[in-house]
């Protein structure tokens, strides 16, 4: 590979590294060259991009971009590399679980997570990353809760106003006989 190509594929992974807030590092060491395509066929139709790299060339793009942000990352960076880059920071997770339990594979193996600044080392986090919840279902969880308070306020109410009614119905009946 010559100078002018390593250049290219830094710039192309900074890219990639600048565009997306969530990435994961994997191990497809030992997949076959049908594997590899249909685990990026599986990639491509989850919106997922797949890209495969030297490691040398991964750490150079992560430090130019910021060295001490991803420095967490650093360690998973050996042998067989496959990036995942996805704004959905649970979908490789699901990818990966369900593409090791549909083919009876061991790989690909999880290295690394990073998700929104966090890093997930190893292949044992792989269960927890695929139960994170987006930051959609979070806030419509936030909103949830918010709008519960005020919903039982408001029935409260209307129960109060139903309570009076009776009540001075009551009332007028009492004072009737």
């Amino acid at each position: 590979m010559t100078k002018d190509q390593k250049n290219e594929v830094i710039d192309v992974l900074k890219e990639k590294f600048s565009q997306y807030n969530n990435f994961y590092v994997a191990n497809t060491e030992s997949l076959t060259v049908e594997q590899v395509g249909k685990l990026r066929r599986i990639c491509f139709n989850k919106k997922v991009e797949m890209k495969v790299a030297k490691n040398t060339l991964i750490r150079k793009a992560l430090d130019s971009i910021d060295s001490k942000r991803f420095c967490d990352v650093y360690d998973s960076l050996h042998g067989v590399t496959a990036l995942l880059f996805s704004e959905n920071a649970k979908e490789p997770a699901l990818i990966i679980s369900s593409f090791r339990k549909d083919g009876n594979f061991e790989k690909p193996v999880l290295k690394a997570a990073f998700i929104d600044g966090d890093v997930f080392a190893g292949d044992d986090q792989l269960k927890a990353l695929t139960t994170l919840k987006s930051k959609q279902d979070l806030v419509g969880e936030i909103i949830g809760l918010l709008q519960s308070p005020i919903k039982n306020v408001l029935s409260g109410l209307n129960a109060g106003s139903k309570l009076a009614g009776i009540v001075k119905a009551l009332e007028d009946r009492a004072a009737s006989n």
